[in-house]
This record gives C-alpha cells, structure tokens and sequence, in this order.
C-alpha cells in the first residue's frame, strides 16, 4: 500500500532542481551533523536549487517538512479530512516564523540562482534566504562564528577532472581567513584534502544516492563578539 506518493524525501517546495542535486532528507541530515544553530550566519557558496539554505531555514523555523506536500493517503475516501486537517494545523503552530535567520545561497550560475529563488519562493521562504550569483572566489565576509555548507561540483557530477582541482584550491584559499568559520564540505574525491590545502578536523563518510562521499568537516576557531570586536 503506497501511502505516500511521490517518495518522502521529496519536500514540496522544488520548482526545479538543475543538475545532479542532493536530496532534500541528505541536505538536513548534513545540516544536522554540522556545528550550525539558528543564531549562527549561514552560507552555502555554491548552493545550486537552494537546498541547504531551503533545508536550514525550515529547520531554524522549525517547519515541518513535507509541509508544502500532499500525501497519497489524504486522497482516500475513508481518511477523516478534519484529521488530517487538525495535524496539518497543530505542525504549523509548532513552528516559528518570526525567528531571525542569516542564511544566504550563492552561485556562480545565474539560472540556477533564479531555480533556488522559484524554490525559496515556493518554500514560502522568499523573505528569509538571502540569494545571489557570486563566484566562490569573491566570498567574503567581516561576520564570525559562521558555517559554510557546500556540496560542490566534482568528477561525477557536473565538472572535469582539471576544473575540480582548481575549484577546490580556490575554495581553500577563499576559506582560509575565515578562520572562525566552520566548513563541511561533501565530495566523492578522496583527494580532496590535498587540493584544498588542508587535513579536515572530521571525516564522515555517506552516500548521495548510489555515490560514495565524504563529508569533510573543518572546525572554526570560537571566538565571543567582545574579543572579535577588540580584534576589529
């Protein structure tokens, strides 16, 4: 009996998704494993259909997910639509929607830039996800004590061999002075530590489907705003 439809990890809210994206219950699975808080920034700088910065902002409201979807069984003569209806509204009460969030999503293509604004948008969450197109390279920022979440491109998804290793160079170079940032970065290349330029504190490995990946974890440095101040 299929009481659900379309599989469970599918959310809702995806208007399209480009190519090769991580599922939706992976995205807030590696959000769960990282060191991220809702008081904490969040930047995802290659963030594709949007859905770690789409996953985060549910968490952080504490939405419930598969709130923006039907189920299969809601369709069936002999389910009680008020039931139904009653635990829709008793998830919705349960969330947050007046949490402050800084969570932002880059990317360096446009098109899928507006794919995560149509996804965000569908999510409801327009307003709460700052999204733009950015080359990783030019990510900055003065903020401290945040978390980078990035599922980049490599070898099996989407870029050749030579264009990954300059990527993940870049992107340990860019990373660098953010030194009380934390990063967790997924990739199937098990290089991936000498092209970044640095051993990870952490190493966890998973699976994108069929695909072997590794989560690779660097901590950041904690600091109280008081000494980053005095620092400034």
């Amino acid at each position: 009996i299929d009481t659900t439809g379309a599989s469970l990890f599918k959310r809702g809210y995806r208007t399209d998704k480009g190519g090769a994206p991580i599922k939706e219950n992976m995205a807030a699975a590696i959000l769960e494993l990282s060191n991220w808080y809702p008081d904490k920034p969040l930047i995802d700088p290659t963030c594709g259909s949007g859905t770690f910065c789409i996953e985060a902002a549910m968490i952080g409201m504490n939405i419930a997910p598969g709130f923006n979807r039907d189920f299969a069984f809601e369709a069936w003569n002999w389910v009680d639509k008020d039931l139904v209806q009653l635990v829709r509204d008793e998830a919705d009460s349960k969330a947050n929607y007046d949490i402050e969030l800084d969570i932002m999503g880059c990317d360096i293509d446009g098109r899928m830039v507006e794919i995560a604004k149509a996804n965000a948008r569908e999510a409801g969450l327009e307003d709460v996800i700052k999204l733009k197109q950015m080359r990783l390279q030019d990510l900055k920022t003065d903020k401290i004590n945040g978390v980078i979440i990035s599922n980049p491109p490599y070898g099996e998804r989407l870029l050749d061999d030579k264009a990954v290793d300059i990527l993940y160079n870049e992107m340990g170079q860019t990373f660098a002075p953010l030194k009380t940032w934390s990063k967790f970065i997924l990739t199937s290349d098990e290089q991936f530590e000498s092209k970044y330029g640095m051993k990870a504190d952490k190493k966890r490995k998973l699976y994108n489907g069929t695909l072997r990946v590794d989560l690779y974890q660097y901590f950041g440095e904690r600091v109280r705003r008081s000494e980053a101040r005095k620092v400034n």
